[in-house]
């Protein structure tokens, strides 16, 4: 069985319950949390029962999913209470449509089983990337004061160091600009990509330093999970504590806006897991999970 959750009460509810998992439920609360603010990204919430769901999958309307190899757009954001027990539910083509180029996305990686099966029956091949999942200590504070151990916390962090404000100058991003961050940006560098990025600047708040030529030198945006995203600095600026500073614009912005603020990191990228520790986020005990899944 398969229910869309269409009613803005539903959602508020769904959003309660999805706030009560923190954190193993943060990606797909980001996304339920920005469906609740005029779901900009026109995203759909699907449950296997409710209102005791186990299982609940995020998407875009079939009508946004017309590109069969745009894995940018056709993403599902996955939490389950039973991921051991959600194979059906997943495997259902009314939830997920396995015949497309596909991402999943979940802070479960406990989802890895059921995908790595439904691989098997549905013919597809699937690569997982994992990453360590950051939350802001704005964010903990409001939603999960579990997770806040003051005492792990940089007593003189939590603050971006100064730049020279007189060479940069802060600003949000042009959609123009969305072919520089797509030539830095770690899962991008294609059409498709960019598409996908130029959809963002134009929905979400974006923050960046324009250097002495007025163009972007470092950036950051969010995507339709609530995540700070795609942040990038260029070459020649780097090591000047930029992007620190333009991730704390960003999480300033965003926290007065009520919203959820969190963040991934590459494992082997220590220079970004250090600045994170920085400016106070917290690792959480669960990972950030990606699944590009391709048909065979």
């Amino acid at each position: 069985m398969m229910f869309p959750l269409k009613s803005a009460q539903m959602l508020q509810t769904l959003e309660k319950s999805l706030r009560k998992s923190l954190p193993v439920s943060l990606k797909v609360y980001g996304t339920v949390f920005h469906m609740n603010q005029g779901n900009p990204f026109k995203l759909k919430a699907l449950v296997d029962k409710w209102p005791d769901f186990n299982t609940v999958v995020i998407r875009p309307q079939e009508q946004e999913m017309t590109d069969d190899l745009d894995h940018y757009t056709n993403t599902y954001q996955i939490y389950s209470k039973d991921p051991k027990n959600c194979q059906e539910f997943l495997g259902s083509p009314e939830v997920i449509n396995w015949k497309q180029h596909l991402q999943i996305q979940s802070s479960q990686s406990s989802l890895n089983e059921v995908i790595q099966n439904l691989a098997a029956i549905k013919s597809f091949k699937v690569k997982q990337t994992q990453c360590i999942l950051f939350m802001t200590p704005e964010m903990a504070k409001k939603l999960a004061p579990s997770l806040l151990d003051v005492k792990n916390l940089s007593p003189d962090g939590g603050k971006a160091i100064a730049i020279n404000q007189e060479m940069f100058k802060l600003s949000s991003m042009d959609v123009t600009d969305a072919a520089l961050v797509n030539k830095f940006w770690h899962f991008g560098g294609n059409e498709r990509s960019q598409r996908f990025i130029e959809r963002c600047i134009r929905t979400f708040p974006t923050v960046c330093l324009l250097g002495p030529e007025g163009t972007p030198v470092s950036w950051c945006l969010m995507d339709q999970t609530g995540e700070i995203r795609m942040a990038g600095t260029m070459p020649e600026y780097r090591a000047q504590g930029l992007i620190s500073y333009v991730i704390y614009s960003l999480v300033q912005a965003l926290d007065k806006l009520g919203f959820p603020i969190y963040s991934h990191t590459d494992k082997d990228n220590k220079i970004m897991q250090k600045m994170s520790l920085n400016l106070n986020h917290i690792p959480m005990p669960c990972d950030w999970n990606q699944w590009n899944c391709v048909p065979l």
